[in-house]
């Protein structure tokens, strides 16, 4: 049988384990994907230490997978050999009940499948997905530009496209990261007054080239007393992991204003005054 690279994890908390496997056969309404990039993201961390229930192991983490059609399950509609494609954090859909309608699908990822938690992801040569999983990715995007998109993209896109706020209004993203050089983008294309907030001066010029309309360096100004001198912000999408510079920035919201919190981040405290 024709052998496969992938790198496993054996145990909760166990290390990372380069192995070789059979290359699997894709099962009824699943296909088969030739792996070609695999972001590394944190919530990665669950299968490597434990940390969601009913995870089997040994288990292969990756959720942000760009690839290309390798092979085809039965019952498999709508998708041919060759076809590039994306597969994300997505455990599956009805479209029938109250979750699905408010787009709100945590329920259903955690009774259906995961890649990476509740099947192999994408962390190898080849893995096996589900048909209705897959996102199609242009052929002029590269596998190494999509596959972030599948998670990280997807987290920032969808919190700003569903916050409520609207072009010319105040968008602030605090962090300039995985998540935040993304939300950056994002909100400049939507139309929205977008500010970036990171420590230090060195993270200015990428904020600028993302197209942000301006920096603030959250170690030399406070962050919420300049975006109040901007306005205030409509929202505040934080990337940022820290607890204490979500506090720093919330005293910046506007009337009505909102703090979408994506990052993993450490307890805050705030005044809700």
């Amino acid at each position: 049988m024709a052998k496969m690279r992938s790198v496993q994890v054996s145990h909760p908390k166990g290390p990372f384990e380069l192995v070789e496997r059979e290359i699997p056969a894709p099962r009824d309404g699943t296909v088969r994907i030739k792996v070609q990039a695999c972001g590394i993201c944190h919530s990665d961390s669950f299968t490597k230490e434990g940390a969601f229930p009913g995870i089997q192991y040994p288990r292969v983490p990756g959720h942000e997978v760009a690839g290309t059609i390798d092979a085809l399950g039965t019952g498999v509609l709508g998708w041919t050999l060759g076809q590039h494609v994306g597969v994300g954090w997505h455990g599956g859909h009805c479209g029938y009940c109250d979750s699905c309608r408010r787009g709100d699908f945590v329920t259903c990822q955690i009774a259906a499948q995961v890649p990476g938690i509740t099947y192999d992801g994408g962390y190898s040569d080849y893995m096996i997905a589900p048909a209705e999983a897959l996102a199609l990715i242009p052929n002029e995007l590269s596998a190494v530009e999509a596959a972030p998109l599948m998670c990280a993209g997807i987290t920032t896109f969808n919190s700003l496209r569903h916050s409520g706020a609207r072009a010319g209004d105040l968008v602030a993203i605090l962090g300039i990261g995985g998540l935040g050089h993304l939300g950056v983008q994002f909100a400049v294309k939507m139309g929205f007054k977008t500010v970036a907030i990171a420590r230090g001066a060195d993270k200015e010029p990428l904020a600028r080239q993302l197209g942000a309309s301006h920096y603030i360096d959250s170690q030399a100004r406070n962050p919420a007393d300049e975006l109040i001198k901007l306005g205030g912000a409509k929202i505040i999408l934080a990337t940022a992991t820290s607890g204490k510079a979500l506090a720093a920035v919330l005293g910046g919201l506007g009337v009505d204003g909102k703090m979408i919190i994506v990052g993993a981040a450490d307890p805050m405290e705030g005044s809700p005054v």
